[in-house]
């Protein structure tokens, strides 16, 4: 089986494209069960660590999913879920918290970042430069295994099983994931749109992916709004 899942990750990646999408987005137009991206990652070792930062506009308030990474042994390994307006819900392992009272808005940009500590478990958000309280989620958990990394749907299994309700439908950019957290320092740097250390997991200036479905590459307008 394991050597099935390599072998179907490697088809994934010889479908994908490589670019900088620098002053792009993905666009995601109509709720669907079938229109995704998927980035890829090579995870060689364990991740017990991660900050996951990117930007999203909608103009929904409904349940929509931000970002799914699924292993062959978790669905739900490393979730980014947004329940409503102003709720966010982490998930590791298929193990979820609710983050409530974030500074999120509908019809306008909005820069997310996540950091999680297997060691301490502490989990940390951070909403258009404010930050939640620190939550304890994923302590000494380890994400293993091929991951399979969807944008603007979940995984209710592997790869796949997507319901059009928690779709996602808007535009993403400057997706990031690294190995680490990183610091509050690059966190604000980030969001304000300054220059910032890009993840080392994802990189949106040097992004391997594949597009399913009704999803459009198109121009960013994220750097035209007041990011000061």
């Amino acid at each position: 089986m394991k050597l099935l899942l390599i072998f179907l990750a490697s088809l994934c990646v010889g479908h994908a494209v490589e670019q900088d999408l620098s002053e792009k987005v993905f666009v995601f137009p109509v709720s669907s069960a079938n229109s995704y991206v998927k980035p890829i990652a090579t995870l060689e070792q364990p991740l017990t660590a991660a900050t996951l930062c990117m930007r999203y506009f909608s103009s929904l308030s409904r349940t929509q999913t931000l970002f799914s990474l699924a292993t062959p042994a978790h669905p739900n390994a490393f979730l980014l879920y947004k329940p409503s307006v102003g709720v966010y819900q982490l998930h590791i392992n298929d193990v979820s918290l609710n983050v409530p009272g974030l500074p999120d808005q509908t019809g306008k940009w909005n820069s997310v970042c996540w950091t999680w500590d297997s060691n301490s478990g502490l989990n940390t958000l951070w909403v258009n430069g404010k930050r939640s309280g620190r939550k304890i989620l994923g302590a000494k958990a380890s994400i293993t295994g091929v991951p399979s990394i969807i944008l603007g749907q979940e995984q209710d299994s592997y790869g796949g099983d997507f319901v059009q309700a928690q779709s996602f439908v808007g535009d993403i950019t400057d997706v990031h994931l690294w190995n680490s957290t990183i610091s509050p320092c690059e966190i604000k740097f980030y969001m304000k749109g300054r220059a910032f250390t890009p993840g080392n997991l994802l990189n949106w200036k040097n992004l391997h992916y594949s597009i399913a479905g009704s999803v459009y590459e198109e121009q960013s307008d994220f750097d035209k709004l007041n990011c000061s």
